[in-house]
């Protein structure tokens, strides 16, 4: 049977014992969702005792499903007030279920300052240990010290300076299958913060001596169903885009739609746009020795993580994605590739959300404190939050914050978090999403991707938004959304493999009521924590500013927004 690990940063003590039976059949963010309505008061300060920082696999994990081994992460969000699930790839989720563990939960914060690592053994025995050495030290410079200790074969999850100065965009850095970069991201929501104010600076996970042996209901049953899926995964990543570039061919689509935010959210058009699409991309890993089609975890097929160099064929970055190129680029008015993967190397290392930081500085170029387009100026401003000045404390803060203190009339937030980097004007099932999601405007939550859907009348667009967003429910408890993509033809197989491994109901319903289940525990929770209908909008301008791409306003109304999920 799974297990859990309690561990209670007051008494300093950390507690294995099996995993509740109410939860044995949940994962991820349907997992998070259940045990924080069960054990979070809605209330209760984000950074206080009351808030519990989870760390979960998925209802797959310990198989040879593909992609099974995503992490969550949450808590209630620092940023945003609400309840958070952060999902991540990377190795840490793989270790967690070698080690037969299902969810880590940290509870209290300490009692007196410090900083302590979480250190699960090769045996399985998990300690706290001191980590006060590792004060102000940033991912990189850690993880390489902790490989050092401990080999190249542990799995790390960690914050930086960011975390430890509880900035409010602060995320946490998970290491990469193989090459043990800490470039995979927990990032949304200011979860490193509450990962910060548990005193708790990383976990350590070594592998087992032993690996855990998943318990079936029918294990015959499920490998059939599993290869079935598996193949159909493979199948269609052969010609996926993201497996073959990266998610970087994102810009490809959204440049020449009107779909890529420009000069923060302005609505325009981004000509230079092919400078930072993917073949500028794939010519620099082709002329600098870098390297696509890499897997984050064990087993991925999909496998659209990639390694970039810099102009020397030095390492740089990896991990290095849409939404970081579309925010950091376009949205900055930035056309250079290279200054962008330099950006996005030290929001890693100083462990903060590129989506919040690149919206954060858009606030410092649209009141003109920098210029648009000045990438130099921007890795200044970066530097300013990586050495705690004053105004860098203020750019940990968040772009809400930053562009209320600077005056700034146009602030892309919804629920506090700035928005991920589609146009919501013109992508308006997309930006119903970013309205409506319990999460804040998030990329993950159910983008609708492309015009598709703006042509067919705000019945179309609503209800596109809505499955969207109960099937990432679901898929973010599961597995890697972009293998979901792919699984999406015979989603009946899900509740087949769920039956085989779990007992039980077979059927699809099992897993889409999941979703529907999750969504609505997590609305409640805002609800309770202090949100209202008015919390479910956009920002002003985007009903009022019409894009100058296309011509086109966001005019959803509230009626339809009100009733998105009244099932």
């Amino acid at each position: 049977m799974w297990s859990k690990l309690t561990v209670d940063m007051k008494s300093q003590t950390v507690i294995k014992e099996k995993m509740d039976l109410e939860f044995k059949d949940l994962g991820g963010r349907a997992l998070i969702a259940q045990y924080m309505m069960k054990n979070v008061p809605p209330q209760c300060d984000p950074l206080g005792s009351e808030n519990r920082l989870i760390f979960c696999t998925t209802v797959f994990a310990g198989t040879k499903f593909t992609t099974a081994h995503r992490m969550s992460v949450g808590g209630k969000s620092p940023l945003t007030g609400g309840i958070k699930e952060s999902n991540v790839g990377g190795y840490a989720a793989y270790q967690l279920a070698d080690h037969g563990l299902k969810m880590i939960e940290v509870l209290n914060v300490p009692e007196k300052k410090g900083l302590w690592i979480l250190h699960i053994d090769a045996k399985g025995v998990a300690t706290l240990k001191d980590a006060c050495q590792y004060k102000g030290v940033n991912n990189y410079e850690f993880v390489e010290k902790i490989m050092a200790e401990y080999g190249d074969k542990v799995a790390t999850i960690s914050i930086g300076s960011a975390g430890e100065r509880l900035y409010k965009t602060a995320s946490i850095q998970v290491s990469e299958f193989k090459s043990g970069h800490p470039s995979r991201a927990a990032a949304r929501g200011g979860i490193g913060a509450l990962m910060g104010s548990k005193g708790l600076k990383a976990i350590v996970i070594e592998s087992p001596e032993e690996k855990f042996q998943v318990q079936y209901a029918d294990e015959e049953k499920f490998l059939e169903v599993c290869l079935k899926l598996n193949k159909l995964v493979g199948e269609g990543a052969k010609t996926d885009p993201f497996r073959n570039i990266g998610t970087v061919a994102t810009v490809d689509i959204t440049g020449a739609n009107g779909i890529l935010p420009v000069d923060n959210f302005s609505g325009k058009l981004f000509p230079e746009y092919k400078k930072v699409g993917s073949n500028k991309f794939m010519e620099n890993l082709a002329t600098r020795g870098g390297k696509n089609k890499i897997g984050c975890q064990p087993g991925c097929i999909v496998q659209c993580s990639n390694s970039y160099n810099d102009e020397n064929g030095e390492y740089l970055t990896s991990g290095f994605e849409y939404e970081t190129i579309a925010l950091f680029g376009p949205n900055l008015h930035i056309a250079d590739l290279d200054a962008i993967a330099k950006m996005d190397r030290l929001c890693d290392d100083i462990g903060v959300d590129t989506i919040e930081v690149a919206n954060t500085i858009a606030m410092c170029m649209e009141t003109e404190k920098i210029q648009w387009g000045d990438a130099e100026a921007v890795i200044g401003l970066l530097n300013e939050l990586k050495e705690g000045t004053e105004f860098g404390s203020l750019l940990g803060k968040g772009c809400e914050a930053v562009g209320k203190k600077l005056g700034c009339k146009r602030i892309p937030v919804v629920k506090h978090q700035s928005l991920a980097g589609y146009e919501p004007r013109n992508t308006k099932g997309t930006g119903i999403t970013y309205a409506t999601s319990p999460m804040g405007a998030d990329h993950t939550a159910g983008i609708t991707m492309g015009r598709a859907f703006d042509d067919t009348g705000r019945t179309a667009q609503a209800y596109v938004s809505n499955k969207l967003q109960v099937a990432m429910c679901f898929a973010d408890s599961m597995m890697c959304i972009f293998a979901f993509a792919h699984v999406v033809p015979a989603l009946p197989l899900l509740g087949e493999l769920m039956g085989a491994l779990y007992g039980g109901d077979t059927n699809f319903t099992r897993v889409s009521t999941m979703g529907v289940k999750t969504i609505l525990t997590e609305r409640a929770f805002n609800k309770m924590a202090g949100f209202t209908a008015a919390d479910d909008r956009l920002p002003e301008f985007f009903y009022k500013e019409r894009s100058i791409a296309t011509g086109s306003k966001f005019d959803i109304n509230d009626v339809e927004l009100d009733a998105l999920f009244d099932f």
